[in-house]
């Protein structure tokens, strides 16, 4: 039981895969019967592939747009599975959709990113499936919301499903954007950090949006040691029925997995070790001074605070936050750190500077009515 509520079952316990990386792969839609066979015929091959994913159900953006085969999809999948032997998984976003899968005798699922966003569509899923004990995929909202995502666990998990996966396949973005979808590392990270059990794939074929960027994304989700990952794979992607540029060809998959490089999770010799935890302690103790000169510029702000405060100065000085800015962005470029870096710092610690500062003010402010001043 983690701090979240959340019960899980490790997937060794119900899709074995000999300690290597999970992987999932399939087209974006299932769209004929030969499609599916042709594609179950060559996944069930390779034994990398733990299961084959296929839409089902897509949600789109625009209405009139290919919403997916629905139900008639789903006796080709039962037949693909039959004859093959290697399971499928499917999307649901609603009750209905889990009821017709169930009785398809589908036995992994997947919640799309536009459901996990909505607490009420998790819900009726969660209580659709209460009681049944069968793996579930549960993607990221679609957008960057942490507390939404371990949400949709927690109402699953309360549900009685225990065999839950998490899947990053990035975040919107209404800025442009190399990618389709922001990555974000750091939120699937913070998940991992808050729920140590939880196993995370990641979707390269969400978060690319074209083929060119897969490798990438894959092998990025592989060094930083995530459980495998979830990537659309079509017999003829150019004409795929939806999102044709971000699958790989299915001629070319088997190729693909070959090139992406696992990584151990630790140094396992004694040289190595030794010296990691060397620069471990290094790291440590350049942390601590950081942390006692942030302490030190805190007091100082304090001070200004103060200052401005008994002046009946404005707290935010737009001039000077610029010039603070430009000069800690160019420094640091002289050091070659990366601008987007000391700009993130440096905004946080402006914002933090602000509301100490704020503080002192409406304190003054709040003595002075008390004191009728």
């Amino acid at each position: 039981m983690s701090a979240n509520n959340i019960t899980i079952i490790p997937s060794a316990k119900w899709l074995p895969r000999g300690g290597k990386p999970m992987i999932l792969a399939g087209p974006c839609s299932a769209e004929t019967e030969a499609q599916i066979m042709q594609v179950a015929e060559q996944l069930a091959q390779d034994d990398r592939v733990q299961l084959i994913r296929a839409g089902v159900w897509k949600p789109r953006t625009r209405p009139n747009s290919f919403e997916g085969m629905g139900a008639e999809a789903l006796p080709w999948i039962a037949k693909a599975t039959e004859r093959f032997g290697k399971p499928f998984v499917i999307e649901v976003a609603n009750a209905e959709h889990v009821r017709m899968a169930l009785d398809a005798g589908l036995k992994h699922l997947w919640v799309g990113a536009r459901t996990t966003v909505n607490p009420f569509s998790v819900q009726e899923i969660a209580d659709a499936l209460e009681g049944k004990d069968i793996p579930l995929f549960v993607k990221n909202p679609i957008n960057p919301d942490l507390q939404l995502w371990i949400g949709a666990l927690e109402r699953f998990s309360k549900a009685g499903l225990h065999k839950l996966v998490a899947v990053h396949r990035g975040f919107n973005t209404y800025q442009d954007h190399v990618f389709r979808n922001s990555p974000n590392w750091e939120i699937p990270i913070e998940l991992k950090t808050k729920l140590p059990e939880i196993e995370i794939l990641v979707d390269p074929s969400h978060i690319a949006g074209k083929r060119s960027l897969l490798h990438e994304v894959a092998q990025r989700a592989l060094n930083l040691a995530f459980d495998g990952i979830m990537i659309e794979t079509h017999p003829d992607p150019d004409h795929a029925m939806s999102d044709p540029k971000q699958q790989l060809a299915l001629k070319d998959f088997s190729a693909f997995i070959d090139t992406l490089e696992t990584r151990q999770l630790d140094f396992e010799d004694a040289v190595s070790i030794d010296r990691l935890q060397r620069l471990r302690a290094l790291i440590d103790e350049i942390d601590y001074n950081l942390l006692e000169n942030l302490k030190r510029r805190m007091e100082v702000v304090e001070e200004i605070g103060t200052y401005k405060a008994e002046s009946g100065v404005a707290v935010f000085q737009l001039e000077r936050w610029l010039e603070i800015m430009k000069d800690r962005t160019d420094h640091g470029q002289a050091g070659d750190i990366d601008p987007a870096l000391v700009q993130s710092i440096w905004k946080a610690i402006h914002n933090a500077s602000i509301k100490r500062q704020s503080e002192i003010v409406n304190k003054q402010l709040r003595e002075r009515d008390i004191f009728g001043i």
